[in-house]
């Protein structure tokens, strides 16, 4: 299966993380919404095993995308999956949509294959959206 989908991550206090080439990034605590694709036919690059690779500990997996930094510290946490089966590349569609409703973003996050500003989006709460 094909498609795009959002991780919802709850931070749950003000920290810095070291993200790759990215150097180190203050993330708030709060909610932050990644969007990513995954548009392979077989293997790890399935929409499922995507996920799948995201939600395994830490330790079994190699840090290497943006968002392995990230998942990778114990102050984040995965609270909501969305998938979005789909033959077209929605993510950098969802971004900017999601962009235009949220608090802030960090900039260049998962977006080094696009000309978007990121595909990581802050929000201070859940109240009030259509995510709570």
């Amino acid at each position: 299966m094909k498609g795009t989908y959002i991780l919802i991550i709850y931070m749950k206090k003000k920290i810095h993380i070291s993200i790759g080439s990215l150097g180190t990034i203050q993330f708030r605590k709060g909610f932050y919404f990644y969007v990513g694709s995954a548009m392979g036919n077989s293997g790890s690059t399935t929409l499922l095993n995507r996920i799948k690779r995201h939600v395994a500990p830490p330790e079994k997996k190699k840090v290497y995308w943006h968002i392995d930094y990230l998942l990778h510290d114990e102050n984040s946490l995965i609270i909501k999956i969305y998938l979005i089966p789909s033959a077209q590349r929605l993510e950098c569609i969802i971004s900017h949509e999601l962009r235009s409703i949220s608090d802030d973003l960090i900039k260049d996050f998962g977006s080094s294959d696009c000309n978007c500003k990121s595909h990581l989006l802050y929000f201070k709460s859940l109240e009030n959206t259509f995510f709570e």
